[in-house]
């Protein structure tokens, strides 16, 4: 059986609200809520063991009919979109315009699984203007990074994105796994940079990548630690949200809470979340193999 319905979410009702002191109902106006998506990964094969790659086109036009039914500030699919095939672009990404509110995306490696004319082509299909991009909300700043920056998968055999890996690789002296990335030194630059403007707007900053950095995984960015210690320095930063290991994963470290979202892709049953952002915490519902979770900010 697939299991596509989400659970019911467990907010107050309306009457509820009603019945709250005016202070309380202002609190409640003032936050806004959000839709986190992880690890579409579709394409035509049915896939083997928990990848039930297929599945994931009935998976997420469920999930964004259940989303258009909320009033969310926007949605952002957090990388892997596809598994592989550039034909599977065609298949999910009408669905995922169908969101009624704004909706991001990030670039994840399986993105990049198509022919080697065709991966230049793989950010403007997604909608993408740019690689890594940031946007304000409310006192909020949204920052997308591409972990994809420095990688194999991203560039076609032979050219200088590819050798650019090859050789990041052999001076850093790594031996994780080569389907990660790293953020190149152009966009750590333009990632201080834009967090030096969030410390002096007063914003706060939540972080979203398809790899996570933190804690120690073979999932992670290769330059993982080099990312945790520069958002360390920043008091403004109080999350960093990724896909990638779909098994989900948690934890907290110099007041930033680093998540993995679980991928929708991996069995019969769904996974997705909406995190209403309020001034005090970040609380997270989740749908299907997904988990709720209250994670309070410093």
């Amino acid at each position: 059986m697939i299991h596509l319905l989400p659970r019911l979410s467990k907010r107050f009702s309306l009457c509820v609200v009603l019945m709250l002191p005016l202070s309380l109902v202002e609190t409640v106006a003032d936050s806004f809520r959000i839709g986190v998506i992880a690890d579409c990964q579709y394409c035509s094969d049915p896939g083997a063991g928990k990848r039930k790659y297929a599945l994931s086109e009935k998976k997420l036009q469920a999930c964004i009919d259940h989303l258009n039914t909320m009033d969310l500030a926007y949605v952002v699919h957090l990388g892997d979109f596809i598994d592989r095939d550039f034909e599977s672009f065609d298949v999910v990404g009408p669905i995922y315009k169908q969101l009624k509110m704004p909706h991001y995306h990030v670039l994840g490696n399986h993105d990049f699984s198509v022919a080697d004319s065709l991966k230049s082509k793989v950010p403007e299909t997604m909608g993408l203007t740019s690689r890594y991009y940031d946007f304000v909300l409310d006192g909020w700043r949204f920052v997308v990074l591409d972990g994809n920056d420095v990688s194999f998968h991203a560039y076609p055999e032979g050219s200088d994105g590819q050798r650019a890996a090859e050789k990041y690789y052999e001076d850093h002296n790594l031996d994780a796994p080569k389907w990660n990335g790293a953020l190149g030194a152009e966009q750590m630059a333009w990632l201080k940079e834009t967090l030096d403007q969030s410390e002096e707007a007063n914003e706060k900053v939540i972080l979203y990548c398809h790899f996570p950095v933190f804690p120690n995984d073979r999932h992670n960015l290769w330059n993982a630690y080099e990312v945790v210690s520069l958002l360390s320095g920043y008091d403004c930063v109080v999350a960093y949200i990724n896909g990638h290991n779909h098994a989900g994963n948690y934890a907290g470290f110099g007041g930033v809470h680093y998540l993995t979202m679980k991928g929708m892709v991996d069995t019969t049953e769904t996974a997705y979340s909406v995190i209403e952002l309020t001034d005090e915490a970040l609380e997270v519902v989740g749908y299907g193999r997904e988990e709720d979770r209250i994670y309070k900010l410093r």
